[in-house]
């Protein structure tokens, strides 16, 4: 699978590159986006961004993922990642996203979700897309209901997260459920 790019009316989604490893080392490496992400790594260590671009590529190629840089269309200013870990044998897919400190609530969030959920029904034929947050993330659960997610139930202390078990809430939304998700 090659990645396109998708565009939205402020953003550019487009696959990453190495030169992004500094932008995404410095926004992802903030306290803040590992303590309410599940998969982000803190401290953000020289090299860690090369490393995670890099091995995206054998597995994007193997229709296992879709992950994409989010920019701003008129500055090309990267402002975080959202992607989508598909399991092809299950037609579905996990979505999951950061957003950098500096581009909080301006809503580039839930307009990348949007389109990311859009290309995963409609490009990738997807039957399900299905998402999770911290419970003490709400922010991220008001995206997940902006884009059209319903609520599936919460995961009691599912994870550990920096040595405390967390409560993950659990989201979904089907193909046929998806005729108001619109760019």
């Amino acid at each position: 699978m090659q990645l396109p790019n998708l565009d939205t009316k402020r953003l550019l989604l487009r696959p990453f590159l190495l030169a992004d490893a500094p932008d995404v080392q410095r926004l992802a490496g903030e306290r803040e986006i590992a303590d309410t992400t599940l998969n982000v790594p803190h401290p953000y260590e020289d090299g860690m961004a090369e490393a995670w671009i890099s091995d995206q590529q054998s597995k994007i190629e193997g229709g296992e993922l879709a992950v994409f840089a989010i920019t701003q269309m008129t500055t090309g200013k990267l402002v975080g990642a959202i992607g989508l870990r598909i399991d092809p044998p299950m037609n579905r897919a996990n979505l999951g996203y950061w957003i950098g400190k500096p581009y909080w609530n301006t809503g580039y969030c839930t307009e990348a979700a949007l389109r990311i959920v859009q290309f995963g029904f409609e490009e990738l034929k997807l039957h399900r897309v299905h998402a999770e947050h911290l419970d003490r993330n709400p922010a991220s659960g008001r995206v997940l209901k902006k884009i059209g997610m319903v609520k599936e139930g919460i995961a009691r202390e599912h994870i550990m997260k920096w040595g405390r078990f967390e409560d993950l809430v659990l989201y979904g939304l089907l193909r046929d459920e998806c005729s108001g998700v619109k760019r």
